[in-house]
């Protein structure tokens, strides 16, 4: 996962996103990239969630939406 040094400015409010929740690992990665940068995350969104992964655990304390969860 690679994210240039400029591309988030502190306090920047930043809404994470990605096509597929599932252990969590990609998106917990950007989230920590993100406040790196001194970027706020003030939220993740994904299209599809695979629950009994439980890719939630790994990003708790933000705000999760999925449009279809499998």
């Amino acid at each position: 996962m690679y994210l240039h040094k400029d591309a988030i400015k502190p306090g920047q409010r930043v809404l994470v996103t990605d096509d597929l929740l599932a252990t969590g690992g990609t998106i917990a990665a950007t989230i920590q990239l993100v406040e790196d940068l001194g970027g706020i995350v003030v939220g993740t969104a994904f299209i599809i969630e695979l629950k009994d992964l439980h890719g939630r655990d790994k990003i708790k304390g933000h705000d999760i939406f999925s449009l279809m969860e499998y």
